[in-house]
């Protein structure tokens, strides 16, 4: 054929194979025939996904090509990834393993064939790879050493088949069940090259210390399964996702409430698909500080996958590392780090989010797609005093939601269009009056309700909405007696976030307030779900719908457990004493009444009567909850506390 028939280019190429082949084939030709049509199906989605195009699929062999080779590569630990994950549900021995070789050179193009060195050299970085690992040759690590957060591990120079100069090879390191010690190994052998400087020598110490931290909690021993028979739940009918506190690596451990909160956000993101579920944050940092195991933890909150992480921030520099570990086989589905700068943030956690969704073939709705990279600011300040406020409030005392106040309203001075922490104010003033701690605040139980109505009122005139907000609107037309408008704002909020415990609980409430005790009950539980280390306050929502339900011996028990795990919010004290006095527990009801205006001295009935603790629809469930505080013992007007207190 004429020279000039040819066409010459720059290309990137792809070559694929699996190890052990003749083996799978000798052992059951067409379980390894069917395994490897529905493999390079996958993988052949992959490419096009990435934009490249298969070439040829001789046997058990593919060849790609890719216009870019940051493509080429994303698409390599892409392939790398869900063969591991397919191969998780088959035996051991007919598990099916690719190498990929990745190279960038020159080819010569016939129709749609390419031929020539840069062919040859991808395939001779497939023969150096290990099975499901990927080797890239010199040409590609050099257009890439600083554009992916991958590592690398330098294998020098070999002489290849057919190739006239030595060829440099790559091993990637971020590939599924990628072994942490050859991350170490890299570092440590890149380390030795300025050891002898003085200035070497600091940067020596400041990497021993954070691979030493990356040992620690990426060691790369082996995961033992989750059991799925010892789960506390049973799996749900979707992908299952606890992501555990990030940890805080910075040299200050003043940061915390940055890790924390990149936490939060990650939580809240991927709450927002209806087809994950994902497990509530208070549920997940119960095991903050704590060492362990992957099984345990999906054991214990009954879910199949797992994301670790950490935080490092120096300045306005931030770098994550994360990894998502399916507990049920104890693989690594993905793992990556990620360097910016602080004004990037919200970026680095898209970029998270989008892994784990598309590690977990989840599909997103347009108006999910919408909300999950929805950001309620991108003021980098507003954004870090809103995280320490929300650290003091995820805590519920009366002494906490003081400096969340205080925290929340240097966010939304730095950012007045954070629609977010307007609902956060609104929240914690709310809450604050309804269980009687404004004094803390500085203001009267009135003019707190009116800041809290008043913060609604401007989170809710923002364009990106919160189910923080709809859950306050929510509680607030309780007390204006407006229960199923009350139940539409809880239906709002779920809609926002399919995954947010609290808002299940919004629901229920709502629900109890509305005389629908028994529908309460089924929202309660899927709050628990979410949220299986639940606080105490869903203890006290289920004892009120018990109460409601006149299941009086219920109701105490889950109040007395509600007090038990914070003594500090005596709300429950009230039905308590009510549910005992319709058991007949005249002594046990007085002593709670006694607890009770041992912080609320001059708290009587006619209070009561106006508060929004008693604005039920059925004036028959108002009528129970006053009649049972008569019979505990509670005075009708202050005239009578205070002639009580004189006898």
């Amino acid at each position: 054929m004429p020279a000039e028939e040819f066409k010459r280019r720059l290309t990137a190429i792809l070559s694929a194979d699996v190890e052990g082949y003749s083996r799978l084939m000798r052992e059951d030709e067409q379980a390894t025939v069917r395994t490897l049509t529905t493999y390079r199906t996958a993988i052949t989605h992959l490419i096009e996904q990435y934009r490249g195009r298969v070439v040829d699929s001789p046997g058990d062999n593919i060849l790609a090509e890719f216009t870019s080779v940051v493509d080429a590569v994303n698409c390599g630990v892409e392939i790398q990834r869900e063969i591991a994950e397919r191969n998780a549900d088959l035996p051991e021995n007919r598990q099916m393993r690719f190498r990929i070789g990745i190279n960038l050179g020159d080819v010569l193009e016939e129709g749609k064939r390419i031929y020539g060195d840069g062919v040859n050299i991808a395939a001779r970085m497939e023969g150096l790879a290990e099975a499901g690992g990927i080797c890239i040759s010199g040409t590609v690590y050099d257009a890439i050493e600083n554009k992916i957060g991958l590592e690398y591990e330098n294998r020098g120079e070999h002489q290849v088949k057919n190739i006239d100069k030595p060829v440099r090879a790559y091993r990637v390191l971020s590939y599924p069940g990628a072994a942490a010690h050859r991350v170490v190994k890299a570092k440590r052998a890149a380390g030795t090259k300025w050891r002898n400087t003085l200035a070497g020598i600091a940067a020596v110490l400041v990497i021993g210390v954070a691979l030493a931290a990356w040992n620690y909690y990426w060691r790369a021993t082996k995961i033992e399964p989750a059991s799925k028979e010892k789960m506390a739940f049973p799996l749900p009918d979707k992908p299952s996702i606890a992501v555990l506190p990030f940890v805080n690596m910075s040299a200050d451990k003043e940061q915390e409430y940055f890790s924390d909160g990149m936490t939060d956000d990650l939580i809240t993101d991927l709450s927002k698909i209806s087809g994950l579920f994902v497990i509530a944050r208070n549920s997940v940092f119960t095991y903050k500080g704590k060492t362990m195991k992957v099984h345990q933890v999906a054991q214990e909150l009954g879910v199949r996958y797992v994301l670790e992480g950490s935080v490092r921030k120096a300045g306005e520099q931030v770098r994550i590392n994360a990894q998502l570990i399916d507990a049920t086989t104890g693989h690594h589905l993905w793992a990556d780090r990620y360097d910016s700068v602080i004004g990037d943030v919200f970026a680095m956690q898209d970029k998270i989010t989008g892994k784990i969704v598309a590690a977990l073939a989840v599909k997103l709705t347009l108006g999910e797609q919408e909300l999950v990279s929805q950001k309620y600011t991108q003021n980098t300040a507003a954004y870090n005093d809103f995280l320490q406020g929300r650290a003091h409030y995820v805590r519920r005392t009366p002494d906490d939601y003081a400096k969340a106040i205080a925290y929340f309203e240097k966010a939304v001075a730095s950012d007045p269009n954070y629609g977010q922490a307007y609902a956060a104010l609104a929240l914690t003033y709310w809450e604050s009056s309804h269980n009687l701690w404004t004094s803390t605040l500085g203001v009267s139980y009135m003019e707190a309700r009116e800041r809290a109505e008043r913060y609604l009122k401007t989170a809710m005139s923002m364009k990106k909405f919160s189910p923080q907000a709809h859950q306050a609107a929510s509680k607030m037309l309780i007390d204006w007696h407006l229960h199923e408008e009350a139940i539409l704002e809880a239906e709002i909020a779920i809609a926002l976030d399919p995954n947010d415990a609290d808002s299940y609980i919004a629901m229920a409430y709502a629900l109890i307030y509305a005389g629908k005790p028994q529908e309460a009950l089924d929202f309660v539980q899927k709050a628990i779900r979410l949220d299986p280390h639940y606080p105490a306050y869903y203890l006290f929502i289920l004892g009120l719908a018990h109460f409601v339900m006149e299941q009086f011996e219920e109701a105490v028990t889950l109040f007395d457990r509600a007090l038990k795990l914070n003594p500090e919010n005596y709300v429950p004290l009230l039905p308590l004493a009510a549910a005992q006095a319709q058991l007949n527990r005249k002594e046990q009801a007085a002593a709670t009444i006694e607890k009770l205006h041992a912080v609320l001295p001059i708290l009587t009935l006619s209070f009561v009567k106006q508060s929004p603790i008693s604005s039920y629809k059925n004036p028959a469930d108002k009528d129970r909850l006053l009649n049972g505080l008569r019979k505990a013992g509670m005075p009708e007007t202050p005239y009578d506390a205070l002639r009580n207190v004189g006898s």
